[in-house]
Protein backbone atom coordinates (compact mmCIF):
# COMPACT_ATOMS: atom_id res chain seq x y z
CA UNK A 1 0.00 0.00 0.00
CA UNK A 2 2.87 2.47 0.51
CA UNK A 3 3.50 1.90 -2.95
CA UNK A 4 0.25 2.72 -4.27
CA UNK A 5 0.84 6.24 -4.48
CA UNK A 6 3.90 6.18 -6.41
CA UNK A 7 2.15 3.41 -8.97
CA UNK A 8 -0.58 5.83 -9.50
CA UNK A 9 1.65 8.49 -10.67
CA UNK A 10 3.59 6.35 -12.89
CA UNK A 11 0.06 4.82 -14.47
CA UNK A 12 -1.14 8.03 -15.33
CA UNK A 13 2.06 9.70 -16.84
CA UNK A 14 1.35 6.38 -18.59
CA UNK A 15 -2.06 6.92 -19.43
CA UNK A 16 -1.62 10.55 -20.60
CA UNK A 17 1.04 8.96 -23.16
CA UNK A 18 -1.50 6.52 -24.11
CA UNK A 19 -3.83 8.69 -24.34
CA UNK A 20 -2.51 11.49 -26.83
CA UNK A 21 -1.71 8.37 -29.32
CA UNK A 22 -4.85 6.96 -28.61
CA UNK A 23 -6.23 10.14 -30.01
CA UNK A 24 -4.75 10.10 -33.15
CA UNK A 25 -5.33 6.64 -34.36
CA UNK A 26 -9.05 6.32 -33.01
CA UNK A 27 -9.74 10.13 -34.77
CA UNK A 28 -8.86 8.29 -38.06
CA UNK A 29 -10.84 4.72 -37.90
CA UNK A 30 -14.05 6.95 -36.59
CA UNK A 31 -13.76 9.52 -39.66
CA UNK A 32 -12.17 7.59 -42.59
CA UNK A 33 -12.98 3.99 -41.05
CA UNK A 34 -9.14 2.69 -41.75
CA UNK A 35 -6.45 2.01 -39.48
CA UNK A 36 -3.64 3.58 -39.77
CA UNK A 37 -0.61 0.84 -39.45
CA UNK A 38 1.88 4.14 -39.95
CA UNK A 39 0.50 5.47 -37.23
CA UNK A 40 4.05 3.98 -34.56
CA UNK A 41 6.33 5.17 -37.38
CA UNK A 42 4.83 8.47 -37.77
CA UNK A 43 4.61 9.16 -33.79
CA UNK A 44 8.69 8.07 -34.32
CA UNK A 45 8.82 11.20 -36.49
CA UNK A 46 7.26 13.45 -34.65
CA UNK A 47 9.90 12.68 -32.14
CA UNK A 48 12.74 12.99 -34.28
CA UNK A 49 11.18 16.18 -35.65
CA UNK A 50 11.63 18.07 -32.10
CA UNK A 51 15.20 16.49 -31.21
CA UNK A 52 16.23 17.70 -34.94
CA UNK A 53 14.83 21.47 -34.69
CA UNK A 54 15.71 22.04 -31.06
CA UNK A 55 19.44 20.87 -31.80
CA UNK A 56 19.79 22.72 -35.11
CA UNK A 57 17.68 25.71 -34.26
CA UNK A 58 18.09 26.07 -30.97
CA UNK A 59 14.75 26.06 -30.30
CA UNK A 60 12.94 25.67 -26.69
CA UNK A 61 11.14 22.81 -25.64
CA UNK A 62 7.82 24.18 -26.27
CA UNK A 63 8.35 25.46 -29.43
CA UNK A 64 10.12 22.65 -30.73
CA UNK A 65 6.99 20.59 -29.45
CA UNK A 66 5.16 22.38 -31.55
CA UNK A 67 6.97 22.36 -34.41
CA UNK A 68 6.55 18.74 -34.15
CA UNK A 69 2.91 19.25 -34.13
CA UNK A 70 3.16 21.14 -36.70
CA UNK A 71 5.22 18.73 -39.05
CA UNK A 72 2.98 16.16 -38.32
CA UNK A 73 -0.18 17.53 -39.62
CA UNK A 74 1.66 18.92 -42.48
CA UNK A 75 2.39 14.63 -42.52
CA UNK A 76 -0.94 13.68 -42.28
CA UNK A 77 -1.94 15.94 -44.77
CA UNK A 78 0.48 14.74 -47.50
CA UNK A 79 -0.04 11.15 -46.34
CA UNK A 80 -4.39 11.66 -47.15
CA UNK A 81 -3.70 13.46 -50.24
CA UNK A 82 -0.87 11.75 -51.82
CA UNK A 83 -2.17 7.80 -50.73
CA UNK A 84 -5.33 7.92 -49.00
CA UNK A 85 -7.68 10.06 -51.79
CA UNK A 86 -6.10 8.25 -54.81
CA UNK A 87 -7.85 4.61 -53.03
CA UNK A 88 -10.56 6.16 -50.78
CA UNK A 89 -13.69 5.24 -52.97
CA UNK A 90 -12.43 2.15 -54.59
CA UNK A 91 -14.12 -1.12 -54.21
CA UNK A 92 -11.24 -2.95 -52.03
CA UNK A 93 -10.34 0.71 -50.01
CA UNK A 94 -10.26 -1.84 -46.39
CA UNK A 95 -8.15 -4.35 -47.48
CA UNK A 96 -5.38 -1.63 -50.11
CA UNK A 97 -5.06 0.94 -46.92
CA UNK A 98 -3.74 -1.23 -44.71
CA UNK A 99 -1.14 -2.55 -47.42
CA UNK A 100 -0.72 1.30 -48.39
CA UNK A 101 -0.08 1.88 -44.34
CA UNK A 102 2.26 -0.99 -44.49
CA UNK A 103 4.69 0.79 -46.77
CA UNK A 104 4.70 3.92 -45.69
CA UNK A 105 5.70 2.28 -41.82
CA UNK A 106 8.37 1.00 -43.57
CA UNK A 107 9.44 3.80 -45.78
CA UNK A 108 9.26 6.24 -42.72
CA UNK A 109 11.21 3.83 -40.41
CA UNK A 110 14.04 3.36 -42.75
CA UNK A 111 14.12 7.29 -43.62
CA UNK A 112 15.02 7.74 -39.47
CA UNK A 113 17.01 5.16 -39.85
CA UNK A 114 19.38 5.95 -42.57
CA UNK A 115 19.33 10.01 -41.59
CA UNK A 116 19.49 9.41 -37.24
CA UNK A 117 21.15 5.71 -37.68
CA UNK A 118 20.22 3.32 -35.42
CA UNK A 119 22.19 4.40 -31.68
CA UNK A 120 19.75 5.81 -29.64
CA UNK A 121 19.10 10.30 -28.94
CA UNK A 122 17.85 11.47 -25.62
CA UNK A 123 15.40 14.01 -26.47
CA UNK A 124 16.20 17.38 -25.44
CA UNK A 125 12.61 18.80 -24.90
CA UNK A 126 11.98 17.46 -21.58
CA UNK A 127 12.32 19.10 -18.04
CA UNK A 128 14.82 17.79 -15.57
CA UNK A 129 14.31 17.36 -11.98
CA UNK A 130 11.45 16.30 -9.15
CA UNK A 131 8.93 17.45 -6.59
CA UNK A 132 8.74 15.57 -3.77
CA UNK A 133 5.58 15.65 -1.56
CA UNK A 134 4.53 13.45 1.86
CA UNK A 135 7.23 11.06 0.42
CA UNK A 136 5.85 10.73 -3.09
CA UNK A 137 8.63 11.37 -5.71
CA UNK A 138 6.66 13.85 -8.77
CA UNK A 139 9.33 13.76 -11.70
CA UNK A 140 9.11 17.75 -13.50
CA UNK A 141 8.45 16.22 -16.83
CA UNK A 142 5.72 13.52 -15.68
CA UNK A 143 3.89 16.31 -14.63
CA UNK A 144 4.45 17.97 -17.72
CA UNK A 145 3.17 15.15 -19.94
CA UNK A 146 0.35 14.60 -17.83
CA UNK A 147 -0.76 18.32 -18.13
CA UNK A 148 -0.10 18.45 -21.60
CA UNK A 149 -2.44 15.78 -22.43
CA UNK A 150 -4.86 16.70 -20.68
CA UNK A 151 -4.97 20.27 -21.85
CA UNK A 152 -4.54 18.62 -25.57
CA UNK A 153 -7.62 15.70 -24.94
CA UNK A 154 -9.74 19.11 -23.49
CA UNK A 155 -8.89 20.89 -26.94
CA UNK A 156 -9.89 18.63 -29.45
CA UNK A 157 -13.20 17.52 -27.28
CA UNK A 158 -14.35 21.50 -27.43
CA UNK A 159 -13.28 21.44 -30.99
CA UNK A 160 -15.32 18.66 -31.99
CA UNK A 161 -17.97 19.61 -29.40
CA UNK A 162 -18.20 23.20 -29.69
CA UNK A 163 -16.95 24.60 -33.60
CA UNK A 164 -18.61 24.32 -36.77
CA UNK A 165 -15.97 22.14 -38.14
CA UNK A 166 -16.20 19.85 -35.35
CA UNK A 167 -20.05 19.91 -36.11
CA UNK A 168 -18.83 18.91 -39.91
CA UNK A 169 -16.39 16.59 -38.86
CA UNK A 170 -18.74 14.41 -36.56
CA UNK A 171 -21.50 14.54 -40.06
CA UNK A 172 -18.94 13.35 -42.21
CA UNK A 173 -18.13 10.48 -39.85
CA UNK A 174 -21.62 9.87 -39.05
CA UNK A 175 -22.25 9.38 -43.01
CA UNK A 176 -20.21 10.50 -46.02
CA UNK A 177 -22.75 10.79 -48.51
CA UNK A 178 -25.30 12.56 -46.20
CA UNK A 179 -22.86 15.35 -45.55
CA UNK A 180 -21.52 15.43 -49.11
CA UNK A 181 -25.59 15.80 -50.25
CA UNK A 182 -25.84 18.68 -47.40
CA UNK A 183 -23.22 20.97 -48.96
CA UNK A 184 -20.27 20.08 -46.85
CA UNK A 185 -16.89 19.93 -48.06
CA UNK A 186 -16.23 15.85 -47.36
CA UNK A 187 -12.77 15.54 -48.69
CA UNK A 188 -11.50 18.63 -47.32
CA UNK A 189 -12.57 17.77 -44.19
CA UNK A 190 -10.90 14.37 -44.24
CA UNK A 191 -7.73 16.10 -45.28
CA UNK A 192 -8.05 17.66 -42.05
CA UNK A 193 -8.92 14.98 -39.73
CA UNK A 194 -6.00 13.29 -41.01
CA UNK A 195 -3.46 16.58 -40.37
CA UNK A 196 -5.71 16.32 -36.71
CA UNK A 197 -4.65 13.28 -36.49
CA UNK A 198 -0.89 13.67 -37.79
CA UNK A 199 -0.29 16.84 -34.88
CA UNK A 200 -1.95 14.48 -31.68
CA UNK A 201 0.64 11.54 -33.52
CA UNK A 202 3.48 13.96 -33.23
CA UNK A 203 3.02 15.27 -30.02
CA UNK A 204 2.72 11.92 -28.37
CA UNK A 205 6.26 10.80 -30.26
CA UNK A 206 7.39 14.06 -28.22
CA UNK A 207 6.16 13.12 -25.06
CA UNK A 208 7.18 9.53 -24.93
CA UNK A 209 10.67 10.57 -26.41
CA UNK A 210 11.04 12.59 -23.30
CA UNK A 211 11.05 9.84 -20.78
CA UNK A 212 12.46 7.37 -23.18
CA UNK A 213 14.68 7.26 -25.99
CA UNK A 214 14.61 8.46 -29.56
CA UNK A 215 14.93 5.08 -31.70
CA UNK A 216 13.39 4.46 -35.69
CA UNK A 217 10.99 1.59 -33.72
CA UNK A 218 9.98 4.46 -30.78
CA UNK A 219 6.27 3.57 -32.04
CA UNK A 220 5.77 0.11 -32.27
CA UNK A 221 4.93 -0.74 -28.90
CA UNK A 222 2.83 2.54 -28.19
CA UNK A 223 0.78 1.80 -32.04
CA UNK A 224 0.14 -1.96 -30.86
CA UNK A 225 -1.15 -0.74 -26.74
CA UNK A 226 -3.41 2.36 -28.89
CA UNK A 227 -4.78 -0.66 -30.59
CA UNK A 228 -5.50 -2.38 -27.79
CA UNK A 229 -7.20 0.31 -26.45
CA UNK A 230 -8.98 1.75 -29.54
CA UNK A 231 -10.69 -2.08 -29.37
CA UNK A 232 -11.01 -2.06 -25.58
CA UNK A 233 -13.79 0.91 -26.01
CA UNK A 234 -15.18 0.28 -29.26
CA UNK A 235 -13.64 1.20 -32.49
CA UNK A 236 -14.15 4.92 -33.52
CA UNK A 237 -15.10 6.10 -29.56
CA UNK A 238 -13.03 8.70 -28.78
CA UNK A 239 -14.09 9.22 -25.32
CA UNK A 240 -14.17 5.67 -24.30
CA UNK A 241 -10.56 5.45 -25.97
CA UNK A 242 -9.11 8.11 -23.61
CA UNK A 243 -10.42 6.32 -20.79
CA UNK A 244 -9.49 2.96 -21.39
CA UNK A 245 -6.24 4.79 -21.91
CA UNK A 246 -5.75 5.78 -18.19
CA UNK A 247 -7.15 2.33 -16.92
CA UNK A 248 -5.15 -0.21 -18.74
CA UNK A 249 -2.34 2.18 -18.14
CA UNK A 250 -3.18 1.77 -14.44
CA UNK A 251 -3.69 -2.08 -14.44
CA UNK A 252 -0.40 -2.28 -16.96
CA UNK A 253 1.92 -0.63 -13.85
CA UNK A 254 -0.11 -2.61 -11.31
CA UNK A 255 0.52 -5.60 -12.89
CA UNK A 256 4.65 -4.89 -13.56
CA UNK A 257 4.81 -3.71 -9.87
CA UNK A 258 3.04 -6.47 -7.72
CA UNK A 259 3.95 -9.54 -10.15
CA UNK A 260 6.98 -8.95 -12.48
CA UNK A 261 7.76 -6.23 -15.79
CA UNK A 262 7.34 -9.20 -18.40
CA UNK A 263 3.71 -9.10 -17.06
CA UNK A 264 2.30 -6.06 -17.96
CA UNK A 265 1.18 -6.90 -21.50
CA UNK A 266 0.36 -10.23 -21.06
CA UNK A 267 -2.14 -8.34 -18.25
CA UNK A 268 -3.42 -5.99 -20.55
CA UNK A 269 -4.49 -8.70 -23.42
CA UNK A 270 -5.76 -11.19 -21.01
CA UNK A 271 -8.42 -7.90 -19.48
CA UNK A 272 -8.74 -6.72 -23.71
CA UNK A 273 -10.06 -10.52 -24.47
CA UNK A 274 -12.17 -10.57 -21.22
CA UNK A 275 -14.21 -7.64 -21.58
CA UNK A 276 -14.56 -8.69 -25.59
CA UNK A 277 -16.60 -11.62 -24.79
CA UNK A 278 -18.06 -9.32 -22.16
CA UNK A 279 -19.28 -6.99 -24.54
CA UNK A 280 -17.73 -7.87 -28.24
CA UNK A 281 -18.73 -4.01 -29.63
CA UNK A 282 -16.42 -2.78 -26.86
CA UNK A 283 -16.54 -2.03 -22.94
CA UNK A 284 -18.01 1.82 -23.99
CA UNK A 285 -20.08 0.76 -27.07
CA UNK A 286 -23.66 1.55 -27.59
CA UNK A 287 -26.42 -0.54 -29.11
CA UNK A 288 -24.90 -1.72 -32.96
CA UNK A 289 -27.40 0.46 -35.52
CA UNK A 290 -27.54 -1.60 -38.43
CA UNK A 291 -28.98 0.40 -42.16
CA UNK A 292 -30.87 -2.21 -44.23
Amino acid sequence: MNALPQIMVTGLTLGALYAVATLGLSLIWASLRFLNLAHGAMLAVGGYAAFAVATNFGLSGPLAFLAAMAFGALMGWATFWGLVRPILDTRDFETNILIVTIGLSIILENGLLQIFGGQPYGQPVSVPGALALAGIRFPIQNMVIVLSAITIVLAVSLLLRWTRIGLALRACAQDRDAAALMGLPVTALFSATMALAGALTAASGVMISSITQLSPLLGDDPMLKAFIMCVLAGLGNIGGAIASAFLLAIVEVMAEFYFASRWGFPTLLFLVIAVLIWKPNGLFSGREVQRL
